[in-house]
């Protein structure tokens, strides 16, 4: 590979680091906001993405959100509206992933699917199938999936709860 395709793909995967950790606002078709939430407004209201039992807990070290037990083929839904802003596998250890932007605070990511069914820029609902499962990147089926709060991890499971919005 040449020097220059190198330095395009190193930039490639770095962009795609950073909107883990940067959120803006989605737009939806002329100019308006497919979330429920207000374009400014932080407050959010997430579904669990996947049905499966919680095999693995957010730690905020090790574990940046929660893995969600499953068969490969196993729907993975949206957890709240937004834009898919990221579909690849460039990101080491996470397999074929979506991240997916809310509003100007919260970002989702998705990872270890088996099958991407959105791509960048789509425009997804809450509850809506965006992939499915599978063992990409991984030793197991399951579903990784995190939350982040203005570019970092925050525990999605008092989220996924109604708790916190």
């Amino acid at each position: 590979m040449h020097a220059s395709h190198l330095l395009i793909r190193f930039s490639f995967v770095a962009v795609t680091a950073a909107l883990l950790v940067a959120c803006g606002t989605p737009q939806g078709p002329g100019g308006s906001t497919p979330s429920r939430a207000n374009p400014g407004q932080a407050a959010a209201t997430f579904v669990r993405p996947a049905s499966g039992a919680t095999i693995a807990r957010f730690d905020g070290n090790r574990n940046k959100g929660i893995d969600i037990a499953g068969t490969a083929g196993d729907p993975v839904v949206a957890t709240a509206d937004g834009r898919v802003v990221y579909v690849g596998n460039e990101l080491r250890g996470y397999g074929n992933m979506v991240i997916v932007k809310h509003n100007e605070t919260f970002l989702s990511a998705y990872a270890h699917a088996q099958k991407v069914l959105v791509k960048e820029k789509d425009v997804v609902r809450q509850g809506q199938k965006i992939a499915e499962m599978g063992s990409s990147g991984t030793d197991r089926v399951k579903l990784h999936f995190e939350i982040r709060k203005q570019g970092t991890a925050v525990n999605p499971e008092p989220y996924l709860s109604g708790q916190l919005r």
